[in-house]
């Protein structure tokens, strides 16, 4: 158990785990300068989310706190989260620090930036207390891991003794116990756990009552409950019918172990990355096959290298036993490939994000390690095969006389018998006993009266291959099995960091820039483009802001920010709109410093439609530059 602690606390207190929701859009954007004070703060994110008691913490450019409405969903929005501002905001930046939980359970946090009128020189940064603690992260994590390990171990014994049928099972009781102890304190740690991982508090907060009952009324924390439930059913069952001494049929307590099976496998699968995105039902039962499966193969891996460990010779162990779990391997390999496909598929969108995010590069981290769990499992299999096959012949054969053959047992090495064909001159015969080494049964003629003489049948020769099975296949077979759960150890390490790491296809997603969200009052839209006028120093980015960004009167905001990503001056900036279907423009709409950015206050849209928006950027007096982007424009 050693070294699965101490990769558990290296999985701890690694980096903090990455959540599925990503923030979609924002109204006010992020780094926008509006005209007047917005009255609410929405974010749209990739998913549903739920809400903290905490979720929005909003500073005044002074780095004090607003006193804020409570945070709510958008009408029929489940992917949104918002917050009514108070009714007069002073001029300045103001920071928003947000923190929800994803539809699969896992907490995500962020920050933005707004300004009204005009940008504060130092805006407030989100203070240190959002952050991720670290040691109900790390603990977290090691609960997690635990969790599915035991659910593989506990799982794969089951399968192991209900399909390969070893001939003692009394030794597997108690890797079966300890996985059913394990997966209840890892559950419980969970529970305990849930509230202030979802609060980035310290972990002796879960202990409170209003913790408690608050993770209770979540999803996540429903989950959990039921899986401490059915495991509480599971062992209650077992120590009645232990104590009744009563043996249900067969069929029976496979379809009460395959039940409980699925049902476990589903608490996970339920509240994981299946159960958010795109096809959902899919995902969930993908996800619930390939746990199943995965637990069939690594947890039977495990209780057959324990029974390996307690066979001491070959005869200690029937060749059926692995090459029955060579079957159920070889099955549970072929599931997992195409559940692992459809996952990956849908986890990553693109074979771009295989290598541009860290869930990709995990998964190809994870790949790798399955590889070598089947190239273990390959020797495995032929050390499985030599164990099988049979190593002494079943009989040898003497010729007789007018092709006639006779059996008889024969004396062999080490007192071994064998079966062997005496000569047979009459056909009319009887069975006599032949004195010798050991006992010999032979069909011999019946001659007439008088001494009878000595056997001189032909013996055969000594063959070690008549004794036993050799020791090394097995040998060799128990070194392959303890490499394959090694492997297996690493493929359950880095699953569990997939688990709590945001898919490539929202980790795209989220790189894309952030919009403003639709949420029934006026929006600015807002325009960053990049430019480079060749010179040093001479790039950047221009970022536009249209408000409300409809036909009628707008205002028109130009922000330029230099190369290091802070707020640059320049000497001059022209802004234009053309609207190329309807040949209108271009229209100038005369931005001027307004020292630190340009602004024009009045400027007006006659049609809807895509207009082309170009801005001129003078960094010094040889050097511009013009770039141009298109805008939406609606009525």
């Amino acid at each position: 158990m050693l070294p699965v602690l101490l990769l558990g606390l290296l999985l701890g207190t690694a980096a903090p785990a990455s959540a599925h929701a990503v923030l979609r859009a924002s109204d006010p954007a992020d780094g926008t300068v509006l005209r007047t004070a917005p009255r609410q703060v929405t974010l749209t994110f990739t998913e549903s989310v739920g809400l903290l008691t905490d979720s929005f913490r909003i500073y005044d450019p002074n780095n004090h706190r607003l006193r804020t409405g409570p945070a709510g969903h958008a009408p029929g929005r489940s992917d949104t989260a918002r917050v009514t501002l108070p009714a007069r905001l002073a001029t300045g930046t103001y920071t928003v620090a947000w923190r929800v939980v994803s539809a699969d359970s896992h907490p995500v946090s962020g920050a933005l930036t707004f300004s009204v009128g005009e940008r504060t020189a130092a805006p407030a940064a989100p203070p240190a207390d959002r952050a991720e603690n670290r040691a109900t992260t790390a603990l977290h994590t090691i609960a997690r891991y635990l969790a599915y390990l035991s659910l593989a171990l506990l799982l794969g014994t089951a399968a192991f003794v209900a399909y390969c049928r070893p001939p003692a099972t009394a030794h597997l009781r108690t890797p079966a116990l300890a996985a059913t102890a394990a997966l209840l304190v890892s559950t419980t740690a969970l529970y305990v756990l849930r509230a202030p991982y979802e609060e980035a508090a310290a972990p002796t907060t879960g202990f409170s009552l209003s913790a408690l009952t608050h993770t209770a009324a979540t999803r996540p924390g429903r989950l959990l409950l039921l899986r401490l439930a059915l495991l509480l059913l599971a062992a209650a069952a077992a120590t009645v019918l232990r104590g009744r001494r009563t043996r249900l049929p067969r069929r029976v307590t496979l379809a009460a172990a395959g039940v409980l099976a699925v049902a476990l496998s589903l608490t996970w699968s339920a509240s994981d990355h299946a159960s958010a995105g795109i096809q959902v039902p899919v995902a969930i039962v993908s996800s619930t096959l390939h746990l199943l499966a995965m637990g069939a193969w690594l947890g039977g891996l495990a209780a057959l290298l324990w029974t390996l460990r307690r066979a001491p010779e070959p005869a200690g162990l029937p060749a059926s036993v692995p090459a029955r779990f060579s079957r159920l391997a070889s099955v549970s390999v072929a599931v997992l490939v195409l559940t692992g496909v459809y996952q990956s598929w849908r986890g990553l969108g693109s074979w771009q994000a295989l290598t541009d995010t860290t869930y990709g590069r995990t998964l190809l981290a994870k790949l790798a390690a399955v590889t070598a769990l089947l190239l273990a499992a390959a020797c495995s299999r032929t050390w499985t095969a030599r164990l099988a096959r049979p190593t002494a012949p079943a009989a040898a054969r003497v010729p007789g006389p007018s092709g006639a053959t006779a059996s008889a047992h024969v004396p062999g090495p080490a007192g071994a018998t064998a079966s062997a064909r005496v000569p047979d001159p009459a056909p009319a015969s009887v069975s006599a006993r032949v004195p010798g080494p050991a006992s010999v049964s032979a069909r011999v003629p019946d001659p007439a009266p008088g001494p009878r003489p000595p056997d001189r049948s032909p013996q055969p020769p000594t063959n070690p291959a008549i004794s036993a099975a050799p020791a090394v296949p097995l040998r060799l077979l128990r070194r392959s099995v303890l490499l394959e759960a090694t492997a297996a150890v690493v493929v359950l390490a880095l699953t569990t960091l997939l688990t709590g790491t945001v898919p490539g296809r929202a980790a795209t997603e989220s790189a894309q820039p952030v919009a403003s969200a639709a949420t029934g009052i006026p929006t600015a839209s807002v325009t960053t483009i990049p430019f480079d006028t060749g010179a040093s120093g001479g790039h950047g980015r221009i970022q536009i802001t249209l408000d409300p960004g409809r036909v009628g009167t707008n205002s028109v905001e130009a922000v330029i920010y230099g190369p290091d990503g802070g707020l640059s001056t320049v000497p001059e900036v022209r802004v234009t709109l053309t609207l190329p279907t309807r040949h209108v423009g271009p229209l100038d709409t005369r931005v001027t410093d307004r020292g630190g950015y340009w602004s024009a206050p009045s400027f007006t849209l006659p049609l809807p439609g895509t207009w082309t928006m170009k801005a001129t950027i003078r960094v010094s007096d040889l050097d511009q530059v013009t770039v141009s982007a298109p805008v939406r424009v609606t009525r």
